[in-house]
């Protein structure tokens, strides 16, 4: 499988002071990730495609402020609030072994331990210490999973596939391990 060359990172939520400024606000707000390129690309809620230059960035606890090249008045930010803002695969370090982009998760089909499917990742919520997968399918409820080993055994990108062992699930089995202690007891 070809690796998408574009890694949606957030979007743009508002203009910022009279310059051109804008706030852009990533998916995962722990992420640093603009602070390390120098360009992005926007698609604005129009469809329409647009690369910017980064000028200046000050990142803040839910948004970074950011000035791109050729954005100069309030009214031409005003003009791409909304737009979603991607990086460039090739600007960024690959990740670790074990690692992965959030961007890359995205659109993996969810199977169960057994091979059962789940549905699709399409959302990914940066909540809390860890990731939570958003899955869903037609005809069943929408599932959030850490991702988290525990939670997400097998990620395979080349396959398009990840393995979920859903909360429910591991509930359950540490159930019935309860039940199976040698006194009795349940913990």
């Amino acid at each position: 499988m070809t690796q998408k060359p574009l890694l949606e990172l957030g979007f743009i939520s508002r203009a910022h002071g009279l310059r051109g400024e804008l706030a852009v606000r990533p998916f995962d707000p722990g992420s640093q990730t603009l602070s390390t390129v120098d360009r992005v690309r926007i698609r604005t809620r129009a469809g329409v495609e647009k690369d910017l230059v980064l000028e200046s960035l000050r990142p803040t606890p839910k948004e970074d402020i950011v000035a791109f090249e050729g954005v100069e008045s309030r009214t031409e930010a005003e003009g791409l609030v909304g737009s979603t803002v991607f990086v460039f695969r090739e600007d960024l370090e690959p990740p670790e072994e074990g690692e992965f982009f959030q961007g890359d998760l995205l659109g993996l089909s969810a199977v169960d331990e057994a091979g059962t499917p789940l549905g699709k990742v399409e959302e990914i919520w940066a909540t809390g210490e860890v990731p939570n997968l958003v899955i869903r399918a037609a005809g069943r409820q929408e599932l959030v999973v850490p991702f988290a080993d525990e939670f997400v055994p097998t990620v395979d990108i080349a396959a398009q596939r990840i393995v979920i062992r859903p909360p429910e699930y591991v509930e359950v089995g540490r159930r019935d391990a309860d039940k199976d202690a040698p006194d009795g007891s349940e913990s």
